[in-house]
């Protein structure tokens, strides 16, 4: 089964460092494909997760939390095109963030954070493990979709932009 991995914590600020294109060499077995987004990997190979899950851990110079989706699942978040009618921009922009398991409860969406009337994060959308939000810039010192979704949800997260997914996407359908 091919793979999307989103590992949390890598390459943030001066902690976790680690060459993302050297970790794609050595899972070269697996057809590794570095996104050049930092820690966030396509596996084109059909390997299980828990071999593929072991193989990271063991080759990164760190721990932290890895996050395996199955490839068909990000491919369909993106070609359900879920945001066509969002003015997206630089002070507005469209995230994902994959949680480390599905939530237990889901609840009633969209989630506002700080509030309904200045929310600078909006989580519109749940697809498996996946939370798509709005972020929106209203202040220097922004809110960022991960910690709403941490908090909401009570799992670890990581958060990539809609960009990145796109990029994902076309990856896996070359």
């Amino acid at each position: 089964m091919r793979w999307v991995v989103f590992l949390r914590a890598a390459n943030v600020g001066k902690h976790n460092r680690f060459q993302p294109s050297i970790l794609a060499k050595e899972l070269a077995k697996f057809g590794v494909v570095n996104v050049g987004a930092v820690g966030t990997f396509v596996v084109r190979e059909d390997v299980s997760e828990a071999t593929l899950r072991v193989a990271i851990l063991q080759k990164l110079p760190f721990k932290c939390e890895v996050m395996i989706c199955r490839a068909k699942e990000i491919v369909d978040l993106a070609s359900g095109a879920p945001l066509t009618d969002e003015p997206l921009g630089n002070d507005l922009r469209a995230f994902v963030t994959v949680m480390a398991k599905r939530p237990a409860r889901l609840p009633k969406l969209p989630i506002y954070a700080p509030s309904i009337d200045q929310w600078e994060v909006k989580v519109v959308r749940i697809t498996g493990v996946c939370a798509l939000s709005l972020w929106r810039r209203l202040k220097e010192s922004a809110l960022y979709p991960n910690q709403v979704v941490e908090k909401e949800f009570g799992v670890a997260t990581t958060t990539r932009s809609w960009n990145t997914i796109l990029k994902v996407a076309e990856i896996l359908g070359a």
